[in-house]
């Protein structure tokens, strides 16, 4: 399906849970509630990936990053 618009959305776990719990997880409540929203101002998921990256100097933390997109046909 080709779109006219695209939009990326960035989303990451919580910094306090990665530095007292080594790692907290992403937030799907919130995460949800985004994609929701999106599609309801139309917008469908075209493609997702997971990134694991450094934070700080011991820890490393989750995200999730969404490329969106709608015709506007």
């Amino acid at each position: 399906m080709k779109f006219d618009e695209y939009k990326v959305i960035y989303v990451t776990e919580g910094g306090c849970g990665t530095i007292f719990l080594g790692s907290s997880g992403l937030p799907l409540k919130r995460l949800e509630a985004t994609l929701n929203q999106e599609a309801n101002d139309g917008w469908q998921l075209v493609f997702q990936v997971i990134e694991q990256k450094r934070f700080w100097l011991f820890w490393s933390r989750e995200a999730v990053i969404l490329t969106l997109g709608r015709s506007n046909s």
